[in-house]
Formats: C-alpha cells, sequence, structure tokens
C-alpha cells in the first residue's frame, strides 16, 4: 500500500484509553508516520515504475503482432541445413560478423541469426530472419541483449528501467524498488491491526463505508491481495539496480550463490584439444555438425548456438527456454572434433541460482508465459490503484494550504530503547545494503525535523 490518509483519527480507530500499551501499540505511529512520508514523496517513482512495468508486461504480445513477419513464415515441409540459412543471412549483411544463431523452435517460425556490425549500440546485434524452408531473407532488425528483445521491447524495457535518461535515469527505478517492500509491509501491519467489527472487511472493501473510510476500505484490501506480488517485485527489481543491485552480486557471491557457467574462453578448452590429439588451426566441423552433437546430448527446444569468441574456444549450445519447467541446459563443442567437451545442468544448480533465475524470468513475465504477464499487468494495475487511493486520501484531509498533517510528533518516545535500538540497527544496515533508501531516509528525518521547528515556531509566534 504506497500512500496513507489513515493518519487520522477521522479515518483510523483510536485503541481504547485502558488498552494495556504493546510493542505494536508503541510502533505504530513511528510506522504510521514512515507510510505517510514514503507514500506522499516516494509514490510518485512508484507510479511511473507501475505505469511502465504495465507496458512491459504488454510488451510481448506487441512484439508478436509488430514483427509478425519476420518472425514467423509459413511452414514448410522441408527445412535447409542450417549452415545454408546462416549462408543466407551473411550474404544479406557481408560486413557483419557471426555471433550466434537460433534455429527456429517450431514449424513456422523463422531462424534468427545474430551479427555483430560496426555501430551497434552495447549489449545490441542484428538480427536477421531467415525462413527455413527457403533460405529468404524476411527481415533485419536490432536484437537487444540475452533476451533477445526486439527493438519496441527494448524500447519499452528502456523505458522501464531508466526513463531513456541512461545511468541517472536508473536512480528512479531503483528508489522504487528500495522502497515498495517497505510501504507495502508498512500498510499490511497497519491493515491487520485495525479493530473492525466485520474481519470479511479486512480482504473484502467495505461498500457500506463512505467518505475517507470507503476509500481505505479499498486501499486496504487492494494492498493486502497484492502485498506478496509487489515484495516479489521489490526484490527481484533490486537484482537489476545500479548501487543495491552491486551488493547484491556481492553477497550472492559471498554465500557462494551465484549462476554457474561453462568457461568458454579457451584456456582450458585449448590444452584438452592439445591433449586429444589436435590444434587450435584445424578445420572447423561446422554448425550442422555442432547442432547435431548437442542434439545427442538432448538439448532441444529453443536453441542458441553461439560462435567461438576466439581461436581454441569452442562453440557454445543452450537452452534458452525460461517457460517453466524451465530448460536451460547447455554443452560446449569443440569446434574441431564436434565433440562435447563440457555439459552444464540446469538440474545441477543450486537451490539459490535456480531461485535466482526463475525470481528474475518471473518478474520478466517469462516463467509461466502469458499467464505471467497477466499476472504483472494485475500487479501493475494494482499498484496504480493503491497510489492513486492513497492520494485521494491525502488530497481530502490536507489544510488548505501546505504538505499535509502526518501522524502526530514523538511516537518514539513511547517505544522502549530494548526495541528502538535494534531497530535502529536495522534501519542502518538496510540504508548501507539499499543506498538510495538510506539516503531518503534520511532525507525524511530532514524533513520531519524542519516542519517540527516551523510548527513549534508557529505555536510560540
Amino acid at each position: 500500500m504506497t500512500s496513507t490518509a489513515d493518519v487520522s483519527n477521522t479515518v483510523d480507530d483510536a485503541p481504547p484509553p485502558s488498552r494495556e500499551r504493546t510493542a505494536w501499540a508503541a510502533l505504530r505511529p513511528l510506522v504510521l508516520r514512515l507510510h505517510f512520508y514514503a507514500g506522499v514523496l516516494i509514490a510518485p517513482f512508484l507510479l511511473v515504475a507501475a505505469c511502465t512495468g504495465l507496458m512491459y508486461a504488454a510488451s510481448y504480445q506487441i512484439e508478436q503482432v509488430v514483427y509478425q513477419h519476420e518472425l514467423t513464415t509459413p511452414a514448410g515441409r522441408t527445412s535447409l541445413p542450417l549452415s545454408a540459412q546462416i549462408a543466407a543471412a551473411r550474404a544479406a549483411h557481408p560486413q557483419g560478423t557471426v555471433a550466434a544463431v537460433r534455429p527456429g523452435a517450431e514449424p513456422g517460425q523463422t531462424t534468427r541469426v545474430l551479427i555483430n556490425e560496426p555501430g551497434l549500440a552495447e549489449s545490441t546485434q542484428l538480427a536477421v530472419f531467415v525462413d527455413p524452408s527457403t533460405g529468404q531473407v524476411r527481415g533485419t532488425l536490432e536484437s537487444y541483449g540475452s533476451s533477445g528483445a526486439l527493438p519496441v521491447r527494448a524500447w519499452i524495457s528502456t523505458l522501464h528501467r531508466q526513463l531513456h535518461l541512461g545511468e541517472p535515469g536508473r536512480i528512479y527505478s531503483e528508489l522504487a524498488a528500495s522502497w515498495l517492500w517497505v510501504v507495502a509491509l508498512g500498510g499490511v501491519a497497519l491493515w491487520v491491526a485495525r479493530r473492525r467489527r466485520n474481519r470479511r472487511h479486512l480482504i473484502v472493501p467495505d461498500r457500506a463505508a463512505s467518505g475517507l473510510r470507503r476509500t481505505l476500505s479499498w486501499h486496504g484490501s487492494v494492498g493486502l491481495w497484492a502485498v506478496l506480488g509487489l515484495l516479489f517485485l521489490s526484490a527481484t527489481g533490486l537484482t537489476w539496480s545500479k548501487y543495491a543491485g552491486a551488493n547484491v552480486d556481492e553477497l550472492r557471491a559471498a554465500l557462494d550463490w551465484t549462476t554457474p557457467s561453462i568457461d568458454v574462453s579457451g584456456g582450458d578448452h585449448a590444452a584438452h584439444t592439445a591433449t586429444a590429439g589436435h590444434h587450435a588451426g584445424g578445420a572447423d566441423v561446422g554448425v550442422d555438425r555442432v547442432a547435431q552433437a548437442a542434439a545427442a546430448k538432448g538439448l532441444s527446444g529453443p536453441l542458441e548456438i553461439t560462435w567461438p569468441a576466439k581461436a581454441g574456444a569452442p562453440y557454445l549450445v543452450k537452452e534458452i527456454d525460461k517457460t517453466a519447467p524451465t530448460r536451460l541446459d547447455q554443452v560446449a563443442v569443440d569446434t574441431t572434433s564436434g565433440q562435447v567437451t563440457a555439459e552444464l545442468r540446469f538440474a545441477d544448480y543450486s537451490l539459490a541460482a535456480k531461485l535466482a533465475r526463475w525470481g528474475i524470468d518471473g518478474h520478466m513475465g517469462l516463467l509461466f508465459g502469458l499467464v505471467n504477464q497477466i499476472l504483472l499487468a494485475l500487479l501493475a494495475i494494482g499498484l496504480i490503484t493503491l497510489i492513486v487511493l492513497g492520494y485521494r486520501m491525502w488530497w481530502r484531509r490536507r489544510p488548505t494550504r501546505g504538505f499535509g498533517k502526518p501522524y502526530p510528533r514523538g511516537g518514539w518516545r513511547n517505544v522502549s530503547w530494548a526495541l528502538l535500538a535494534p531497530l535502529a540497527l536495522l534501519a542502518v544496515a538496510v540504508g548501507v545494503f539499499l543506498p538510495l533508501m538510506g539516503i531518503s531516509l534520511a532525507a525524511f528525518l530532514v524533513i520531519d525535523v524542519l516542519l517540527g521547528l516551523r510548527a513549534r515556531r508557529s505555536s510560540q509566534a
């Protein structure tokens, strides 16, 4: 839940004066105050992330429609050898160097030949789409990153990630991801702890309520339904962030949770081929033989065959089916013997590496295909709804002029030091691990102090 107006007793039921004070009763004013500031000041970043995320959830379907001619072709009875299809792509773009090929996984799909060409942006390749039956080149598009995003999806992805502002633009998305879990958990805690006559209204909005209570009822219920998804988006989104993402990478490396990979640098492999009686300058067996070797090891479905980066290095053949059940097995194939020299099975990944893979693919809408994309769209719509409802509550109860009144000050004085000290240490630790959150939290404290000084001077005047 991203914004708050339940900071007033006109909306939230006050606890009975005779009620014994608990840890939550002491912490509640602090949570309300933090939820207020984060809701009002961070919600704009969350709103932009939700709107662009909604666009990205639809980008896969948009891509299929916009590039239908390049991606599909009338299914033929026979297919040309993969080497002939690549030769057709080479002929259309002789100035480039073939980097990889993605054969059509199903009848009616084109083969995608990826070419490195001078002048392309970083992480961008030229994708040449070839009809596997005729060898006809059906089109050429830029392809971005390992996901193979074509121009329209790549544009939407960049918009969601950094608003087309370059590295400075990544600050917005990291700030949103850093705070999303805080406002979500804080909002749910406030909502669940409210006293209510009908427990059903915890998960279902109270349609009999009116005014601020009705808006709050919808805000709380929608937030409760969406909280797990919002926590998932926050956690997985931080893995792509600039500053927190670097800390996540260091933590994964320290705990040995990194994703394994086959070494295709050529060093160890060159030694292996020398032992086997081959040499780096031997004749290349060709891509058709490489594909056969991978198929013999059980690799199937959507595949990508990557050319050796340098002499002595092997071909890398990997499954790229990221939908559940995930197929991401890889093999290295010697260029001169056509033999598989190394294997990496997804089943052999550590649990942490698998969870990281599934989390990223779920965030991108790949793990469950269309169902995944629909769920992401619903989450984005839910987040937008929460923000709009939160601002509606804030707007209706704000004074004629000014920022608005957060929950009364001084709540921290009612929290015992036994609880307050660990919370303060935890806040510092989280602020260090999530730097943008730490900086913005410090800014909130400064704003709060300044507002308090202003209020004190006004009362003394």
